[in-house]
C-alpha cells in the first residue's frame, strides 16, 4: 500500500462510501444496514466533523472517524473499500491512519469497537498492537450484537 492521504470527508465521498456493499457476513458493515448509522454518515449536519476520507493515490479506499475522548485518547471508527478487505492490506491501512490521527490529535492511546464475529478485523487490530479490553452488547442493524472494545497505547512496546 502506498502512502495514504487523509482529508476531511466531502458529501460526494460520504455518498460514495455509503453505497459500498460488503459480501456476507461483512454486509453487517454496509452503511445501509442500520438506518441510524446511515443517517449520521450521509447527512453533513449529523456526520462527525472528524470524519476523514482515505485515498491511495487518487482512489478513495476508506475512511476514519475520530472521536476525541480527552486525556489524549481518541476512539476511532474505520472502514476500507470492500474490494480491499481480506487481502492483507488492513494493517498498513490502520497503521497509516493511526499515524495521521496521532499527528492531528496528539493521541497517546486509541480505542475502537468491532463486532465480535469479525475475527479477521480483530486479528489485524491485534497485530497492530490493540488489546481486547471488554465485550458489550449493542443494538444495531435491527438486533443486538456482541462487540469487542479494543485499546492501543502508543507507548506500549508491541
Amino acid at each position: 500500500m502506498n502512502a495514504l492521504h487523509l482529508s476531511l470527508m466531502t458529501q460526494d465521498e460520504a455518498e460514495t462510501i455509503a453505497a459500498w456493499k460488503y459480501p456476507p457476513p461483512y454486509n453487517f458493515y454496509d452503511m445501509t444496514a442500520d438506518e441510524e448509522d446511515y443517517e449520521e454518515f450521509i447527512h453533513p449536519e449529523k456526520r462527525s466533523r472528524h470524519t476523514y476520507s482515505v485515498y491511495d493515490r487518487h482512489q478513495l479506499i476508506g475512511f476514519f472517524t475520530i472521536n476525541p475522548l480527552g486525556e489524549r485518547t481518541v476512539d476511532i471508527g474505520l472502514g476500507m473499500h470492500p474490494q480491499l478487505t481480506g487481502r492483507g492490506k488492513g494493517k498498513a491501512f490502520l497503521e497509516q491512519g493511526l499515524g495521521f490521527v496521532n499527528h492531528q490529535y496528539q493521541a497517546d492511546s486509541f480505542t475502537l469497537s468491532v463486532a465480535a464475529f469479525n475475527q479477521r478485523a480483530i486479528s489485524v487490530y491485534e497485530k497492530a498492537g490493540f488489546c481486547r479490553k471488554e465485550t458489550f452488547i449493542q443494538a444495531t442493524n435491527g438486533g443486538k450484537f456482541e462487540f469487542v472494545k479494543m485499546e492501543k497505547n502508543i507507548h506500549d512496546k508491541r
